[in-house]
C-alpha cells in the first residue's frame, strides 16, 4: 500500500517509534511513581492503544515492503535481523498493551494482583522500548546501508 507514491511502511514507522518509547516511558512511570498513577492511567491506555495498533501496522506494511524488493547479500541479513526483531516487538508490544489495559482496568486494586500487574507492566515497557531501538536500528541500517556522511 502506498500513500502519495511513498510506502506505507515508510510512514507508518515513524508513528511506531514516537508513540512506542511514548507508551513504554507511560507504562514505566505508571508502575514506580504512585503519586502519578492517576494522572497517567488513561494517558498509558492511549498511547499503549496507539503503540499497538502503530507497530503491527509498520510490521504488516514492511512485509509487503520486503516482498515487493529483492535484497541480497549483507542486505538480506540486515533485513533478516529487522523481521526478527519486528516480530518480537509485535510479542512485546501486544503484551505491554494487555499488562497497560489491565493495570488501568484493576486500578483500584491493592495487594499482589496490583504488585503483579505493576512489575509485569514496568518489564514489559522497557523490554518494549529496547525492541523499538533495535528494531529500528535494524531498518535504519537497511535503508541507509551504504550512505557514509
Amino acid at each position: 500500500m502506498e500513500i502519495n507514491g511513498l510506502p506505507l511502511h515508510a510512514l507508518v514507522v515513524h508513528a511506531a517509534v514516537v508513540f512506542g518509547p511514548l507508551a513504554a516511558l507511560a507504562g514505566v512511570l505508571y508502575a514506580v511513581v504512585p503519586r502519578w498513577r492517576d494522572v497517567l492511567r488513561w494517558p498509558l491506555v492511549a498511547l499503549a492503544a496507539i503503540a499497538l495498533v502503530t507497530i503491527w501496522v509498520a510490521a504488516w506494511s514492511g512485509e509487503e515492503v520486503a516482498e515487493a524488493n529483492t535484497y541480497g547479500g549483507p542486505l538480506a541479513e540486515l533485513l533478516e535481523e529487522h523481521e526478527e526483531r519486528a516480530e518480537w516487538l509485535r510479542i512485546a508490544t501486544t503484551a505491554f498493551a494487555v499488562s497497560a489495559f489491565a493495570a488501568a482496568w484493576w486500578h483500584t486494586r491493592r495487594g499482589a494482583v496490583r504488585v503483579v500487574l505493576l512489575v509485569l507492566t514496568a518489564l514489559l515497557a522497557v523490554d518494549t522500548l529496547v525492541l523499538v531501538v533495535l528494531t529500528g536500528d535494524a531498518g535504519a541500517q537497511l535503508a541507509w546501508y551504504g550512505v557514509s556522511g
